[in-house]
Parts: structure tokens; C-alpha cells; sequence
């Protein structure tokens, strides 16, 4: 289904011309200096401790010997001796206030690395060189001729209409004239004007303040109180990263070229952490690309006064707007200042990445490709918590509650979240890179790898999206698994409602080792018990995992799976291909009988792999690689891990080993994506809500003209929402997140993509978008005139269907159809959407345990 944002700039990365696409030859790239090599002479011997980072930036850091890319050690809390409650340690908290004041060591913020930024007048110079700009002036002239020419036309039309009107009167006098030549000149003068003033106010509105010193300083101050209270375990960064970092950022600051930093966006506070990090290790603050929505009184000035530019959600179709947009980033570009934009465009509501948005991107590429810009590095980063504050306002939104109106400030400044300590940040810097080298590299093999000619816009727009997804998969390559996300993942892919804090350890030792098996990261910290650390998380969790004590032993449960998913989500990236071939071979397994009955061929296996993986491909990103030699990596992988075996004639099963300790680790695979498969599932049988009833066709046919039955998309997804809401109380839908707003759209999207659902987007100002199914997926009515559970839509549902996990109430397929489809019908023939509140906790006894 189209995103809401379809129209945007910044999403409509293809449509608009631009330089064409040419191979650059690429000059003066850093060279590649291993990081050990960085700054060795300040570096400790070998075996001492290394520093805190508390003398960044005129300091320097210790750098990590060699190790693995998931080596989580020389991790530092760069707040780890900030004082963030008063109460709590008076005297480290005067220190640190007066210390700010007078700006000690890293807080006068005087030696950063990069452009100058932060002096009087800073604003008006950027201001005054967009408006004065060859491409903003020459768009004011063209859009004034354009007006100028139809008002010519109107005032001779009008001029013609009136003499004909009036043919033959004596004495008569025309009231409207054509427009005299000194006429014309003043009436452009007055356009120009008029559109100059409309760009100076976009450029006003647009245009960050960077204009204070001292502003920034206090706002650091105020930002590191609210982070060190909040997350009282500190922020965490990797000290061998943020070294190689910083050595760009030299050599960018020496070329003035900019860094573009590209970081994942969970939180509102995602604003806030990187620019105090910059902040805090003395890097130059970027300029932050940021929606309007947050351009709120007060709490907008000051995102403004830290360097945010808001723009607009829409502005594809306001040309001069477009224009001011790409001239201010070229600008910044030319300058060689740094510029961030979270490359998802919008918060993950799910805990996971979104797809990339590349409307500033293209905007940056443009730059590169007109020679405009020389060259740029693009800086990928991940940001991890222990606890998103918003999480809760997530799963509202995903259900289709309307979205409160945002506010930053009433995050930053409730007193409750204030008091709560939610445990700690860690963000970890992906390996910077050339653009242009990029763009070489992928323009060189792509000429290679295609044969066909593709037009520049074609190419342009495989460049941007290769771009986008490769920033995906750097920030997947080392983000870090936090803590509450192994707890959280762990109880919700056991069998059963709970687990006891032993068997959850256990779980969450295998879990660690897994995540660290397949090069991923886990939280370093300091050589801590894992019961310990569990206990840490289950602190931060407490309201979304409670305790059922009074048994033989306390049994840990979720009271909210649906907000306890956001954490699950995060780590789902490194199995995703483990559990893909593990809920395909649930096809069979759910079957049965002798263990020949349970095994599946690898060509089948391969087939239903590869039209599961095609399904699911807007949610996830997979390895680099086809199909097949990810399956066959998979296979070897899960077969070295004794979870399947493969047998001399080729058939994937269930070991012996994993039958042996009840299917625990092939479990916890399917369990982390039968979710989703529910959702594309719901996402397919929710398209039988659009068949027309019979009165519709009748009036469909007397009134002649498309016989398509066209839905407005707002009112589809929420009967969707309602339809599968309905589903999961009678028990035909396992899992409550499955309704979830964000991934029923892009299995809507993906039914577009295979020709089922159809889109008709709105022509004017005051139409909405509209969907129907394809009439050659139109299903065929029986006798007593209610649908029938086949025909080629029948067929896609229940192959979705046949990877769901098995049901009490699913059985028996004749039931199942025969249900689903009478409450399409109902829901079809529904009015509107009615309210289905979330499932409540189960009620509470006298002692505070739930009645299981």
C-alpha cells in the first residue's frame, strides 16, 4: 500500500531530473590508515587501563588491539562521572554545574573538530547566499513570468469575451483591457517581489541558528542532566570506533568536506544523544535534517539553536520550496559541514530498521554527480537503549489510535520519566566511506553486471537505493543487543506462559553466544554475571515482565507481549535467515507422524524459501548473495548447530539432538518470525473485506464507466486492523502484534507488488487514496451468495497460511475458511470501524499474582 508520504520530497527519490549519471574519476580519498596506527604515540603501554575519554578532545584515546568485529571491549560511559541528581551526590553536581558555567576542559566546546560553526551571524549568511542564489533567483523569474503569462492571457481573454458580449451597442466601452507594456513590467515586479518574500520566509523557517556559543553550552549542560538521570547507566561508546571517526573528521575538516551522519531512529531522544556526543568528544555538531512536526514553540527555537532544520512532510509539489531545500544542503555541502539525517525518515515503531528514506540523499548525490561537491563521507551509526520511552505510544500508534501531537519537550521534561532510570545507551559508529569512491564502485559494477542500457534517472535511482540499504546494513553490522532485548526475546520464544530466572539465564547464555556465533554484538558489561545483568533488565522491564512468586519457584511472564515486541525486533536481523528455513520446515513438521513424514527435499525447501524470503523482503534485509547460496550457508549453519540434519537423499529435518532437548533453539527461530507471517497472512485474507456485495455490482453496472470497487486506503486498513482484532479474540490469530499498523502496510505493499491489490492515487486536493482487488483475483460467490474459498486469492492466502503456526482452532481448514471469510463479509458490509480495545493483563489476586 502507498505510504502516506508517497508525494514527498524526500521519498520521491526517482522523479525528478537531475545531472545525469557519470563515471567520476575519483581524487585525493584518505588513505586507509589501520586504526591502531591512529595517534600510537599517545596511546598506553600495553596491559594499562585505558582512559575514561575525559580529556577529549585535547587528549587522546586509547585504541583496542586487533580482535574480532563484535569485540565489545574498550567500551567506555563517556557520562560514567556526571552527577545527575542532586540528591544523590550534592557536591558532584555543584561541581559539575560550575563547571559548565565556566566552561572546564571539553565543555568550553572551543576546540572541536570541523567547520566553524556557532558565531553571530552565522544564520543570516546562510540565509542571504540561498536567497541570493543563481538557482533560487532564476526559479523567482521563471515562476513570475509563468504567473505574468496567465494573467495576460486572462486580462485578453476577458478583453474578447467583453467586445463579443457587446458586439453591436453604440457608445459601448470596454471595462477590461489588454495589459499595457509598462503594465506587464510593473505587474513582474511585483510577482518577483512577492515570491522572493514567500522564499525568504521558507528560508527563515528552514535555516537552523547556530548563532550562539553560549546558548549551546547551557543547552549541553541541560541535555547531559536529563540523559545522565534518565539512563543512569550511562552512554557508551567504542573507543576504537570513535578514534576512527575522529580521524575523518580531521581529514574531512583539512578538505572541508562534510559528514553525512546516518544514524537508526528509535526515540526522540536519538536527537539529543548524537549532538552530545559531538558534543561531549569535541566533533563539530551537524546540522540535523528533522520533520516540522517538532518546529513547536519553545522546544523548536531550541532544536533550531542546536543546529535542527525542519522540513516539511510534503513539499514535492511546492517548487520553490524544493528548490530552497536542495540549495540550503548544497550549501552546507559546499561548506563542508556536517549534516545528519536519520536514514529511516521517521522513528522504527516496531524496533526494527525501516526502509530507508533517500530524499536528502538524493539530495547529497545530486551534489556529487553536478560536481557541485567534491566528495563526502558518509558516517552509518546505531543507536541501542535498554528501555524507549515511547514504546508504549508505539503500540497505540500501531493499532490505529490517532497519533498524539509530538512533543520533544514534554519528553525531556515530564518529572515521571525524569525519575525513572532506564538503564543505558550504547552507540557504536559504523566504518565512515567515501561517497564518491561508493558511487564509482557500484556505477563500475553495475556496467558490468547489466547489460541493458539504463537511463540516468534508472540508475540514479539503483545507485540511491543500494546507498540506503548498504547504510541498513552497516547499522545492523554493529548495533548492539542490548540486555532487555535478550530478556525480552527470550520470554517471548519459550513455550509456555512463563520461565524461571534460571531457565531464562540459561536461555539468555545460549542466546549471547548465538548473537556473538553469527558476528553480532552484545552489550559489554565488564565481565558481570549473567544473572546479574538479567536482574539489571528485568529492573528496566518491570513493567512489561512480572514476577509470579508463591510457586516452587518465581516464574517470570509478559504482561505486554505487544510493547515487550519492540525489543525482540531488534535482534531479529541475525536469524532472520535461520528463521525463514526453520518456519518453512514447519510446513512438514507440523504434520506429524514418523520422522520421514517431518522432512522436506532441499528443492522444495529452496521454493518455499524463496517465495517466503520475495514475501517478506520490505521488512527485512538480508545477506548479500542469491537465495540459494544464503540457503545453503543457512543449512550448513543450522546443521553445525545440531538443529537439523541432512539425511543421503537430501531431506532437511530435525535432528536427533534438537528433537532430544524439545525443540528449544528451532523454537526460538520460528517464534521470532511467525509474527510477521501472521500479518502478511491477515494482510491477504483482509482483501476479501473488498469484494463488492451484490447490491454494489448492480449499481456499479447501471452507473456504467470502471467496474472496479474502489475502497478509501484510510478506511481498508482500519477494517483490516478491526477484521484481525476480531481474528485473534475467537482464536484465529496467535499473536496480538500481528494487527500492527506499520507491517500490515508493507504486506500491502508487497500485494501490490504481485499484481493482487490495486492503488489509485488521488487527483485533487480533496480526494484520498483509494484501493481494490484485481478482478483477476476476484473470488467467485456460491449459491446462497457468499464467497468461496478459492480462486487464485484463495490460493496466496493459504500458502501464506501453510507457514502460520498451528492452532487449536485452526484444524480444521473448512471451519477456518467458512469463519474468516463470514467476518470478511461483515467487516466489508460494516459502516465503519469499530473500536477493539488491547488485551488486558489477566486479573490480579489478593498477592498480586495473576490467575493463570
Amino acid at each position: 500500500m502507498a505510504s502516506k508520504n508517497s508525494k514527498t520530497g524526500p521519498d520521491n527519490a526517482g522523479a525528478s531530473t537531475g545531472p545525469a549519471l557519470e563515471l567520476k574519476p575519483l581524487k585525493n580519498v584518505m588513505p586507509i590508515v589501520p586504526a591502531q596506527q591512529v595517534d600510537s604515540s599517545s596511546c598506553p603501554p600495553s596491559g594499562e587501563t585505558s582512559p575514561l575519554l575525559e580529556n577529549a578532545p585535547n587528549g587522546k584515546l586509547a585504541t583496542q588491539s586487533g580482535g574480532p568485529d563484535n569485540d565489545e571491549s574498550g567500551v567506555e560511559n563517556i557520562t560514567k562521572k556526571h552527577a545527575g541528581r542532586i540528591r544523590e551526590d550534592p557536591v558532584g553536581f555543584v561541581v559539575q554545574t560550575a563547571a559548565f558555567y565556566q566552561g572546564t576542559g571539553w565543555r568550553s566546546y572551543s576546540n572541536y573538530v570541523g567547520t566553524r560553526i556557532f558565531y553571530e551571524g552565522f544564520s543570516a549568511s546562510f540565509k542571504d547566499r540561498i536567497l541570493a542564489s543563481q538557482k533560487v533567483v532564476e526559479l523567482v523569474k521563471s515562476m513570475a513570468n509563468k504567473q505574468l503569462e496567465v494573467l495576460i492571457k486572462q486580462r485578453q481573454d476577458a478583453h474578447e469575451a467583453e467586445k463579443v458580449a457587446n458586439a453591436g451597442k453604440k457608445n459601448f466601452k470596454p471595462k477590461v483591457w489588454p495589459m499595457r507594456p509598462e503594465d506587464v513590467e510593473v505587474r513582474r515586479k511585483t510577482l518577483e517581489a512577492e515570491l522572493t518574500a514567500v522564499a525568504k520566509t521558507n528560508i527563515d523557517k528552514l535555516v537552523c541558528d547556530m548563532n550562539s556559543m553560549k546558548f549551546i553550552r547551557f543547552f549541553a549542560f541541560l541535555i547531559n542532566n536529563i540523559l545522565v538521570r534518565m539512563y543512569h547507566q550511562g552512554i557508551h561508546i567504542k573507543e576504537s570506533e570513535f578514534l576512527e571517526l575522529r580521524r575523518v573528521a580531521e581529514y574531512c575538516a583539512e578538505k572541508k568536506y562534510s559528514m553525512v551522519i546516518l544514524p537508526c531512529h528509535k526515540s526522540h531522544i536519538d536527537y539529543l544523544v548524537i549532538s552530545y556526543i559531538f558534543f561531549r568528544m569535541g566533533l563539530a555538531l551537524p546540522h540535523i535534517a528533522a520533520g516540522d512536526n517538532l518546529d513547536m514553540p519553545v522546544v523548536g527555537k531550541a532544536l533550531k539553536g542546536a543546529g535542527a532544520f525542519f522540513i516539511r512532510r510534503s513539499w514535492a509539489d511546492d517548487q520553490l520550496y524544493t528548490s530552497i531545500v536542495q540549495e540550503y544542503v548544497q550549501e552546507l555541502l559546499e561548506g563542508g559541514y556536517n549534516i545528519e539525517c536519520f536514514i529511516e525518515g521517521t522513528r522504527s515503531r516496531t524496533g526494527k530498521l525501516l526502509p530507508p528514506k533517500l530524499g536528502v540523499l538524493k539530495i547529497i548525490m545530486d551534489a556529487m554527480l553536478s560536481n557541485r561537491v567534491q566528495d563526502c563521507y558518509i558516517v552509518p551509526i546505531s543507536i541501542g537503549y535498554d528501555k524507549v520511552i515511547e514504546t508504549e505510544t508505539y503500540i497505540n500508534e500501531l493499532l490505529g489510535i490517532p497519533k498524539e501531537k509530538e512533543s520533544l519537550w514534554g519528553v525531556i521534561t515530564n518529572s515521571r520519566l525524569l525519575q525513572l532510570k532506564m538503564g543505558r545507551i550504547d552507540v557504536r559508529f559504523a566504518k565512515p566511506y567515501s561517497l564518491r569512491e561508493f558511487m564509482n564502485h557500484e556505477i563500475d559494477r553495475r556496467e558490468i553486471i547489466n547489460e541493458q542500457e539504463m537511463t540516468s534517472n534508472a540508475a540514479k535511482s539503483q545507485l540511491l537505493k543500494a546507498l540506503g540499504y548498504k547504510v541498513l546494513a552497516d547499522i545492523n553490522s554493529v548495533s548492539v543487543v542490548m540486555p532487555t532485548a535478550l530478556v525480552g526475546t527470550v520470554i517471548l520464544t519459550l513455550r509456555g506462559r512463563g520461565v524461571g530466572r534460571n531457565e531464562l539465564i540459561r536461555r539468555v547464555d545460549w542466546l549471547k553466544r548465538e548473537i556473538l556465533s553469527k558476528g553480532g554484538r552484545v552489550a559489554n558489561f565488564s565481565g558481570m554475571e549473567t544473572g546479574e545483568v538479567v536482574d539489571r533488565a528485568l529492573g528496566v522491564l518491570k513493567d512489561l515482565v512480572a514476577l509470579q512468586k508463591n510457586l516452587l519457584e518465581p516464574v517470570f511472564y509478559a504482561v505486554k507481549r505487544f510493547e515487550l515486541s519492540f525489543y525482540r525486533n531488534q535482534l531479529i536481523h541475525l536469524f532472520i535467515h535461520e528463521a525463514i528455513v526453520a518456519v518453512t520446515m514447519y510446513t512438514r513438521i507440523k504434520i506429524g507422524g514418523a520422522k520421514s513424514t517431518q522432512q522436506i527435499s532441499q528443492t522444495e525447501l529452496l521454493n518455499e524459501v524463496t517465495f517466503l524470503s520475495r514475501l517478506l523482503k520490505t521488512d527485512f534485509i538480508y545477506n548479500p548473495g542469491d537465495i540459494q547460496s544464503n540457503l545453503e550457508n543457512t543449512l550448513e549453519y543450522l546443521k553445525k548447530s545440531n538443529v537439523i540434519e541432512i539425511n543421503s537423499e537430501g531431506f532437511v529435518g530435525l535432528s536427533d539432538v534438537e528433537r532430544g532437548i524439545g525443540r528449544e533453539n528451532y523454537d526460538f527461530y520460528c517464534f521470532l518470525l511467525w509474527p510477521f507471517v501472521e500479518t502478511y497472512w491477515l494482510a491477504a485474507v483482509s482483501l476479501y473485506t473488498l469484494i463488492p456485495t451484490a447490491k454494489e455490482i448492480t449499481e456499479q453496472a447501471n452507473a456504467g464507466g470502471d467496474q472496479l470497487h474502489w475502497v478509501e486506503e484510510r478506511v481498508f486498513v482500519e477494517k483490516t486492523q478491526m477484521f484481525g482484532k476480531t481474528l485473534y479474540y475467537q482464536g484465529d490469530l496467535s499473536y496480538f502484534e500481528s494487527v500492527n499498523m506499520e507491517t500490515l502496510k508493507n504486506g500491502f505493499n508487497r500485494l501490490c507488488d504481485y499484481g493482487i491489490l490495486m492503488i489509485k492515487k488521488p487527483t485533487g486536493p480533496k480526494e484520498r487514496t483509494k484501493v481494490a482487488l484485481h478482478p483477476d483475483f476476484m473470488p467467485s460467490r456460491g449459491s446462497d451468495g457468499h464467497v468461496i474459498a478459492s480462486g487464485a486469492l484463495w490460493d496466496m492466502v493459504e500458502h501464506i497460511g501453510t507457514f502460520r503456526r498451528e492452532g487449536k482452532n485452526r484444524r480444521d481448514n473448512a471451519t477456518v475458511s467458512s469463519r474468516v471469510l463470514r467476518f470478511a463479509e461483515v467487516v466489508a458490509n460494516s459502516p465503519a470501524p469499530v473500536k477493539v480495545p488491547m488485551p488486558s493483563p489477566a486479573p490480579k489476586q489478593g498477592n498480586g499474582a495473576p490467575k493463570l
